[in-house]
């Protein structure tokens, strides 16, 4: 039995701030979803991070009524995506929930990087692709050219694309049509196994694990006991329903539809993103393809500010994770920061999110230590071990080798910027594997960088060297060996794990300089001298030095034999020798909060 044909699933996609939220509020008016009351600025992103930085983080998806010109009403799933490179893999289980998507491209700015990316996963899940330009309302606007850049960057066809504006509402109708007209219905057999694709999940306090389902054939039913295949866990359906864009109950799901269900889940981490959801009582035989476990790229420290406050940061931390599965920690101590948790994160961006709702959901005041990635290190006795923390790094003498993780980065860009972009690329260990120039000015750049280049500055540096008319993105391309060394700075001969970091050996000397002179800035005299060094195994590559506070021990002699003042000097010199040994030095955490943060100023 086929299901309704009446039925619409389609996704947005598009680059950061090419309006695809803003776009989804004018679809909600026009499908009358929203009351006036009810009505605010980008309604499917609710978390308050969401709406300050203006992206999406987290999949949404809401079930929408249309009749359209033929006079049929028609049912639409619409499923809002995060546009940024680090939801990559939720951006794609999401699109294998659909059966088109609306490629957003904003008529300002043209195609970027992550429309190109975007579009490409889409493609893979054989979706149908429609192109809408956004923002024709305002006056630099030049939809020409931009469908030239869709047709050429990406080898897309224009003849179906729509032109809109999601602030005034312009084309929004013709664009619902066109939706009907171009996106296929969904396919299915409600009499089959169920077979289901789980695309979200998140925590309630009150329903336990929340998951976001398409089905793709049979139903599910409240109370029918369903596996997740991935894990093998069982559970009973206490709640079916379906978001409009606020929750509403239902008696089933059948094949095609999109809604979610609860089954008493306690723990996040069981509800895996892009697992095949079916019923224990009659399993399908087949899982749906394109799961995969998601892993850390990135990894820092966090600590908190007050030592006081860190069962704080841990009940933080597990809260945070019930709604964030991606996010790995667990407990480390530092000499220099005290106790903390080594946290890992799916990119730069996943990485600023997390401490920005630890900061402003949970009140807690953190230190974060310079982000580093994963290195597989290969010992001289053949044994490979991944590091993702400088602190668990073997002695040279013991390391064979040490592969780095290496990134596909593309940048599409304006050609006076070329120069800059080139030199910078360069400067990060770049290798050019693509030069494209396309209609108009734009320009197309594709490198391999290794990823330990790009997790400190490099998208602050590129949107500074083109004046911010650059996009950068980027996918994993695998493992290389590299010249690497562990960098260690100590204080009086003390290492100091905080500030280790693990670098090219060709920065090496220019970072342990940089440190070394920022740490002198930082630290307060003492009454003995205070050596800083940047070391590489034994050997010392850069040094400064506090000097200690001096009294003038010789004031006192207003004559005699210069012998008296070499005595009296002598003396002093014993007691700070004396001091330095058993003396310890006081670092303010505001010397490790500067000195961390080195590499963005």
């Amino acid at each position: 039995m086929s299901i309704n044909n009446l039925v619409r699933n389609f996704s947005i996609i598009a680059h950061i701030d090419h309006g695809k939220s803003t776009l989804a509020d004018r679809i909600l008016d026009l499908t009358g979803a929203v009351s006036a009351r009810e009505k605010v600025d980008q309604i499917l992103d609710n978390m308050e991070v969401e709406r300050e930085r203006g992206i999406t983080v987290k999949s949404r998806s809401v079930r929408l009524n249309y009749k359209a010109c033929d006079g049929k009403t028609y049912r639409i799933h619409l499923i809002d995506t995060p546009g940024h490179v680090d939801f990559h893999y939720e951006v794609s289980r999401s699109l294998a929930a659909c059966e088109g998507a609306l490629l957003v491209v904003d008529a300002t700015q043209g195609v970027q990087a992550q429309t190109v990316a975007n579009v490409y996963l889409a493609l893979e899940n054989n979706l149908e692709v429609l192109p809408v330009l956004n923002k024709v309302d305002l006056p630099t606007a030049d939809t020409e050219s931009v469908k030239n850049e869709i047709e050429e960057i990406i080898g897309l066809g224009t003849e179906n694309a729509v032109c809109v504006s999601g602030k005034t509402g312009v084309g929004v109708p013709e664009l619902l049509e066109k939706i009907i007209e171009i996106i296929p219905a969904p396919q299915g057999d409600v009499d089959k196994p169920l077979k289901a694709l789980l695309f979200d999940s998140w925590f309630d306090a009150y329903q336990g694990v929340i998951v976001q389902v398409r089905v793709i054939d049979g139903r599910i039913t409240p109370g029918m006991k369903i596996k997740f295949m991935q894990n093998g866990s069982e559970h009973e359906v206490t709640e079916l329903g379906y978001f409009s864009p606020f929750p509403q109950k239902l008696k089933c799901l059948e094949a095609g539809d999109v809604g979610y269900l609860a089954a008493g889940i306690k723990d996040v981490r069981l509800a895996k993103v892009g697992d095949t959801i079916t019923e224990v009582a009659r399993p399908t035989t087949e899982r749906l393809t394109g799961f995969e476990e998601v892993k850390p790229f990135v990894f820092s420290g966090l600590y908190p500010s007050d030592a006081a406050d860190y069962n704080i940061l841990r009940d933080a931390l597990e809260k945070l994770r019930l709604n964030d599965a991606a996010l790995s920690f667990e407990p480390e101590d530092s000499v220099a920061l005290g106790f903390g948790f080594r946290c890992g994160y799916l990119g730069l961006l996943h990485m600023e999110i997390v401490q920005e709702r630890l900061e402003q959901e949970f009140n807690v005041d953190l230190v974060t230590t310079a982000p580093t990635v994963v290195y597989r290190v290969v010992l001289d006795s053949g044994l490979e071990i991944e590091v993702d923390n400088p602190a668990k790094m073997p002695e040279p003498g013991q390391i064979r080798k040490i592969l780095e993780p290496t990134i596909r980065g593309t940048i599409h860009t304006q050609q006076e910027y070329v120069g800059a972009v080139l030199a910078l690329c360069e400067e990060k260990r770049g290798v050019q594997k693509a030069f494209n120039f396309y209609t108009g000015n734009r320009v197309q750049l594709v490198y391999e960088f290794p990823l330990n280049e790009i997790v400190i500055d490099f998208y602050d540096k590129l949107k500074s060297a083109t004046k911010g008319y650059a996009s950068f993105d980027y996918e994993m391309s695998g493992y290389q060996e590299g010249d690497l060394v562990k960098l260690d700075i100590k204080i009086n001969g003390e290492p100091v794990d905080a500030l280790s970091v693990i670098i090219h050996k060709v920065n090496a000397f220019t970072q342990g300089q940089k440190l070394t002179a920022k740490m002198k800035d930082l630290i307060e005299p003492h009454l003995f001298e205070i050596a800083i060094q940047a070391t590489i195994g034994s050997k010392v590559i850069s040094r400064s030095t506090v000097k200690a506070y001096r009294k003038n021990v010789t004031a006192k002699c207003y004559g005699g034999d210069i012998t008296r003042k070499r005595k009296l000097l002598e003396k002093q010199k014993a007691g700070k020798k004396r001091m330095k040994q058993v003396g310890a030095v006081n670092i303010p955490q505001e010397a490790f909060l500067t000195a961390l943060r080195i590499d963005k100023k």
